[in-house]
């Protein structure tokens, strides 16, 4: 059988190649189109945490409240419990997961507890980050129809404290990442066509988490239950009034199990931080101050109306569309009231609803944080609300036609112009912020009591960065405190005086028992302190974050702020059980302050408070921090002990002078 190819034939094939070709070259230029905004949203998560990451080791440290965890960890590690003193039951960490995330990597890697800190910090900040990019990107996606431009991120990481506190050793980087990840898993869930029952019950979980990630956070969390909780339920087996119930139980198992457990164990509802700084007082003078000082060095505002306005710009260009679940299409057995409350839920599971809950968590978190008075660190307490007011701008996302910018049409210039310019002014501003120092005084502490955390650390330590304990005991009276302790084996009480290089010690009664009475140091940096010395040695603060004695006085009205408490230290000799008589008394204590502290640490209540976290942790005393938790929180005592005699209804043992 012979084949043979006519002229006509051959004729036919070559006129068809050129359009095979078109075919062929069609898809590989459409891929290419769909190619390039992949790369450049992926190009640009990159580059922003390229310069997070080098932003954050360039001005690496652990603050001394940073080492407050650690010396938990510590006891944690020394299977003493979750305790700053042993045999104390005293929750000094205000974020619990925090503690426990950085007590599971110390066990696990067995490293040294500041370099396992400062990775897993440096990792969850750059986790933020990608996970707030990535969230956005899909709010505003897909990557692969239009230009997503870093813009709120790099905003965000522009500012100076942001990046200080990248690896401070505090709960920062937990909370901006637990946001960010909320934030992705939320608007993947509002976007999906089909969510399933094992993303909603993970979603729920994380929401859950809120209250252990910090307290505050409980607003977040509670908003996004809520929202997830009065949506449309997806299609299952199960009765969506049924699912609703898992989802309450899957999101409050582990919170109300560690509530029922802290109140048991701690006698306290909430970490004993709350109470130390009164979080639920009001100093709202005090909180416009801390505001300002974050946002008018910066000019804040600034990043924050440009990008709210680009928002909104792209929002109307590129609306999203809602995801309207069908019932029916969806077998649900759920029968939904017909009208605004149907169209309502239905709404809730849109990214609109998920942009509207940030941004008022964001809103409600700043009022809070304006109410207690913001706190002493410059820009801390209110860099979560910064993040969540820029997390649905973190990239903004640019249309570009394919004919180029001079195929753009009258009615589409003006929004890509917005657009531009906002992008090109963020990142003018940035640049502007990222080279600001906000507080130049070092380290002097100005009327507001507002400092830089880590300027201050850093001049006082002569450490560029104060990471390790031993970093700090070139901090003043540090080191007097450790040959302090070194030259009284019997043991005493340490206080600091106005020397820098000298410590009142009062001693222990005689006779001393067997080994030594131990050592406290009654001292207000706790976390320097408890760093350089044993576990057996105990540390205690005239604030109270780690004394609850101290903690349950009143608020100082014009204290510091985040320092408006202070025990006097007749107090502490009492409690201590050290000579209380002269010459062994420091020079500037009154004998007679003293013996009204005796009598006033004999107040029914204020012995009740301390057996809640002193005395021995039986059924009957668990039972009993249960039932009373909220009454120990709302306690409070008089710190002029002549005072608290009065309050208390006692015997004054020190006649009136006449």
């Amino acid at each position: 059988m012979s084949l043979s190819i006519s002229s006509d034939e051959i004729a036919v094939a070559e006129k068809e190649k050129p359009d095979e070709r078109a075919a062929t070259e069609q898809p590989r230029s459409s891929a290419r189109a769909a190619r390039t905004p992949r790369l450049v949203f992926a190009g640009g998560i990159v580059v922003t945490l390229a310069l997070f990451a080098y932003g954050g080791w360039q001005r690496r440290w652990i603050a001394d409240d940073g080492l407050i965890v650690l010396r938990t960890v510590r006891n944690l590690l020394a299977g003493n419990g979750p305790v700053f003193n042993v045999g104390e039951r005293v929750e000094t960490n205000t974020s619990t997961a925090w503690t426990y995330i950085v007590w599971f990597f110390s066990w696990l890697t067995q490293a040294r507890l500041e370099y396992v800190v400062l990775g897993v910090a440096l990792t969850l900040s750059l986790l933020a980050v990608l996970f707030a990019m990535l969230g956005t990107g899909k709010l505003w996606g897909p990557a692969s129809s239009v230009l997503l431009l870093p813009a709120g991120a790099l905003a965000y990481i522009a500012v100076p404290p942001a990046r200080d506190y990248v690896t401070s050793g505090l709960e920062n980087c937990l909370v901006i990442c637990w946001l960010a990840l909320l934030w992705l898993l939320l608007i993947r869930w509002s976007k999906a066509e089909r969510p399933g029952v094992p993303g909603l019950l993970g979603l729920a979980f994380l929401a859950g988490l809120a209250p252990l990630i910090r307290p505050e956070m409980t607003v977040v969390g509670g908003l996004a239950l809520l929202l997830i909780f009065f949506a449309p339920m997806p299609a299952s087996r199960l009765r969506p009034w049924l699912l609703r119930g898992i989802v309450i139980a899957v999101a409050g198992a582990v919170p109300l199990g560690y509530q029922i457990w802290r109140m048991g164990y701690y006698g306290l509802p909430y970490p004993n931080t709350a109470v130390a700084k009164d979080a639920g007082g009001a100093k709202w003078g005090q909180g416009f101050t801390y505001l300002w000082d974050l946002a008018g060095p910066y000019y804040l505002y600034v990043p924050l109306v440009v990008l709210l306005i680009a928002g909104l710009v792209a929002a109307r260009v590129r609306s999203v569309t809602p995801v309207v679940v069908d019932p029916a299409a969806e077998q649900n057995p759920e029968r939904e009231r017909p009208g605004r409350i149907r169209r309502l839920r239905e709404w809730l599971r849109t990214p609109a609803a998920v942009v509207t809950l940030v941004l008022s968590a964001a809103v409600i978190l700043t009022v809070y944080a304006l109410r207690v008075g913001g706190d002493f660190m410059h820009g801390r307490m209110l860099l979560p609300q910064l993040f969540l007011f820029l997390l649905p701008v973190a990239v903004i996302p640019l249309r570009l036609p394919e004919g180029g910018v001079r195929a753009l049409t009258r009615r589409e210039a003006p929004a890509f112009g917005i657009l531009v310019v906002a992008l090109a002014g963020t990142i003018a501003w940035a640049l502007l912020a990222s080279g600001t120092t906000a507080i130049k005084t070092g380290t002097t502490i100005n009327k507001s009591g507002i400092v830089d955390e880590r300027i201050y650390y850093v001049l006082n330590t002569g450490h560029d960065h104060p990471i390790l304990a031993e970093d700090y005991l070139d901090y003043a009276r540090m080191r007097p405190m450790v040959e302090g302790i070194e030259n009284t084996p019997d043991g005493g009480l340490l206080l600091n005086s106005p020397s820098f290089m000298f410590w009142y010690i009062a001693p222990p009664p005689i006779p001393i028992p067997p080994g030594g009475a131990g050592h406290t140091v009654y001292f207000l940096n706790l976390g320097m302190t408890s760093m350089n010395v044993p576990l057996d040695v105990r540390v205690i603060d005239p604030m109270g974050l780690a004394f609850p004695l101290a903690a349950h006085t009143e608020r100082l009205t014009d204290g510091r702020i985040g320092h408006d408490k202070s025990l006097y230290p007749d107090w502490v000799i009492v409690e201590t059980g050290m000579v209380d008589r002269k010459p062994w008394l420091p020079w500037y204590m009154d004998e007679d302050w003293v013996k009204q502290a005796h009598v006033a640490m004999s107040c029914p209540q204020t012995h009740a408070l301390m057996l809640s976290y002193k005395g021995p942790l039986t059924f009957e005393r668990f039972k009993h921090n249960l039932l009373h938790a909220f009454d120990f929180a709302s306690y409070r005592i008089d710190r002029v002990p002549e005072y608290e005699i009065q309050r208390c209804g006692l015997i004054d043992p020190v006649p009136p002078v006449r």
